[in-house]
């Protein structure tokens, strides 16, 4: 293979590792008369950020915005099967936490307290429920050590003028 086909292959294989996942509508339920909102929240879909990843987003480049005093339920999934995961709501008005937090953002905001320093493993699910009580900027994050550093989070935003939610994705 001559240098500059290998640079070709190189620079594709870099590329499409950095390809930014789509939204699957199917992710989120909504249920207006219960004023729910469902999210399927899978840990290392894909490899992005070698599966340091919520539903194939990091770095908050995925938003959950939900209305005020509605419920919010977090299907959690690890689909990683090489590490463990976990996820908390904290609030973005402090600095990415290197590890769990206490407390959550919002009473019940995180999978299953036993398991939320060392994560759910490969296959393992839980189901978090609790109420968006409080309008603002909040973090969906890993709270296993150093994954929220690493970028294994995604933003949850509670509005007051919202009416129905939404998941909506940008590049930065």
């Amino acid at each position: 293979m001559t240098k500059l086909s290998s640079f070709v292959v190189l620079f594709l294989l870099v590329a499409t590792s950095t390809i930014q996942a789509q939204i699957d509508r199917t992710w989120l339920t909504v249920d207006t008369t219960a004023k729910t909102a469902t999210f399927q929240l899978t840990a290392g879909l894909t490899q992005l950020n070698g599966g340091l990843n919520f539903n194939g987003f990091n770095d908050g480049k995925l938003t959950l915005t939900v209305p005020t005093n509605w419920t919010v339920v977090l299907r959690f999934t690890n689909h990683d099967a090489n590490l463990p995961h976990s996820a908390e709501v904290v609030d973005t008005a402090k600095p990415m936490p290197a590890g769990p937090v206490e407390p959550p953002a919002f009473p019940r905001a995180m999978t299953v307290q036993a398991k939320l320093l060392q994560g759910l493993g490969s296959g393992e699910t839980d189901s978090v429920r609790f109420v968006a009580s409080k309008a603002g900027s909040y973090m969906i994050f890993c709270a296993v050590p150093g994954h929220g550093l690493a970028g294994m989070w995604i933003r949850l935003t509670v509005s007051p003028t919202e009416k129905r939610p939404t998941l909506t994705s940008s590049s930065s």
